[in-house]
């Protein structure tokens, strides 16, 4: 399993001293279907080319983006590209999808995109969020291959989870907290923490207001585990967002030097 980070042109240095293998978070659409793209280091060369369609303008020229992506990739030595799109699928993003994975298929480059896409890209690697609260994690992934065809058309979209839960939590539904303030709700309840095989992260409880509630949260270990468990079933890649494991990176990438593991 190969292991990326992605990370802003910023960060590029400090985060590839603890992965090597990185997806610049550098790219967005412009108007006129141009490639943008952000002051990256003169010798920026390998890992993966990252797109967003944020803000993204109607894509009037799906061969010509493409053709701006290929370009890109040629020049940065690039291995394939992250498709960041956030939004539900239309009608010019689906076009130039369509247009861009068999490209890079022919060039020997690899397209990550949201599941979400799939029908257009026939031999791309699907993103599959690991952000589970409920069921089995294992059995999540399973489904998930049996439904693609086979665990090399999958990469893990790995989030870091920091959820508080409200029980009875009918909805699934919790509010997400940042590490700041999941440490001070630890540090004020000081709770006993437990590990959830199930869910393959860590929990705790507490009371407020008469209000029970449950915390789910992922560590460098769960998320080590919750990699492990892809990659013993064949998952082609894991992605990981820098601002959300910059303070655990040194001992979550350990185990995976080169971007596979020992």
């Amino acid at each position: 399993m190969q292991i990326y980070l992605a990370v802003t042109p910023e960060a590029s240095q400090e985060a590839q001293g603890c992965c090597r293998n990185l997806a610049h978070v550098a790219y967005r659409i412009g108007p006129g279907s141009a490639l943008l793209r952000q002051s990256l280091l003169l010798q920026t060369k390998g890992g993966l080319l990252s797109v967003s369609d944020r803000d993204a303008p109607f894509i009037d020229s799906p061969e010509e983006l493409r053709d701006a992506v290929l370009r890109e990739c040629g020049r940065r030595s690039y291995t394939g590209v992250l498709l960041d799109f956030e939004e539900a699928p239309r009608r010019d993003r689906t076009a130039f999808v369509s247009v861009l994975a068999p490209a890079l298929s022919a060039s020997r480059r690899t397209l990550y995109l949201p599941e979400a896409y799939a029908a257009g890209a026939p031999g791309a690697v699907l993103l599959l969020c690991t952000a589970v609260s409920g069921g089995s994690f294992s059995q999540y992934l399973q489904e998930a291959v049996t439904q693609a065809g086979g665990a090399g058309r999958l990469a893990l979209d790995v989030q870091r989870l920091r959820m508080d839960f409200r029980l009875p939590a009918r909805s699934g539904e919790g509010e997400p907290l940042t590490g700041e303030a999941l440490e001070e709700l630890m540090g004020r309840e000081s709770p006993a923490v437990f590990f959830s095989q199930d869910l393959c992260a860590r929990y705790f409880t507490y009371t407020r207001n008469g209000e029970a509630h449950f915390v789910l949260f992922d560590d460098a270990d769960t998320l080590n585990q919750k990699l492990r468990l892809g990659a013993g079933m064949g998952f082609s890649a894991a992605f990981f967002m820098w601002p959300e494991v910059r303070d655990i990176a040194p001992r979550l990438f350990a185990p995976w030097r080169g971007g596979k593991n020992r």
